[in-house]
């Protein structure tokens, strides 16, 4: 199982995410706010307000939103260092 140590904003939808094995994923969650409790993420400046949680080690907003570390390690895609 994964966990998401470090999250940063880049732009639209898009998120950089590092996870526990020091892998960077950058992820699209615009394909993925389906469902009330998503509703209030399609505002940007909101969506933006995102952090991690450490209590379940991923992504939350105040809304208590979430997304499983697992479900976002296999939606993203790696990004190397230049």
């Amino acid at each position: 199982m994964h966990f998401v140590k470090e999250v940063k904003y880049i732009s639209g939808y898009k998120l950089l995410l590092t996870f526990e094995d020091g892998v960077r994923k950058l992820v699209d969650m615009e394909p993925h706010l389906d469902g009330e409790i998503f509703e209030p993420l399609k505002d940007v400046n909101y969506f933006k307000a995102v952090r991690v949680n450490p209590d379940i080690d991923t992504i939350a907003w105040e809304n208590g939103a979430d997304f499983s570390p697992d479900f976002l390690y296999k939606a993203g895609t790696e990004v190397k260092d230049v």
